[in-house]
């Protein structure tokens, strides 16, 4: 099928989609991705945000939090250290997570902080999705 791209996503608890898509964009730590079929291979960090999932004219979005997003000749991977579909996310689970987040940064600095505060624009951009 060279007109659909080979997508999992893979957290450790389990594999949350596999299958043949149209597009996938993925919130990288330097920019966002919009990945196609006969993509060009790369591997890039994530950063937290919400990957979105194109298939047949219908969107399917997933909170990610950190990993990699490897595209081969073969395909997309993403390996997520979190993720979960998006309509399964709560309000006040993300609200809780954000306010840990903003009390942890004042303790950090150099990419510990820079970790920590893509981790929180991330947060709150799916907070205000919710």
């Amino acid at each position: 099928m060279a007109d659909k791209l080979r997508f999992s996503l893979v957290s450790p608890e389990r594999e949350l989609f596999s299958g043949d898509v149209d597009q996938v964009d993925v919130p990288g730590t330097e920019g966002d991705l919009g990945i196609f079929p006969n993509h060009s291979p790369l591997m890039a960090a994530i950063r937290t945000g919400a990957v979105t999932v194109y298939t047949d004219g219908e969107q399917t979005q997933y909170l990610v939090q950190g990993g990699f997003a490897d595209v081969t000749l073969d395909g997309l991977t993403i390996l997520a250290e979190r993720a979960s579909l998006m309509e399964n996310i709560e309000r006040d689970v993300i609200e809780a997570e954000i306010q840990t987040v903003e009390m942890s940064l004042g303790g950090l600095d150099g990419e510990a902080a820079l970790n920590a505060q893509q981790n929180l624009d991330g947060l709150k951009q799916i907070a205000s999705r919710l």
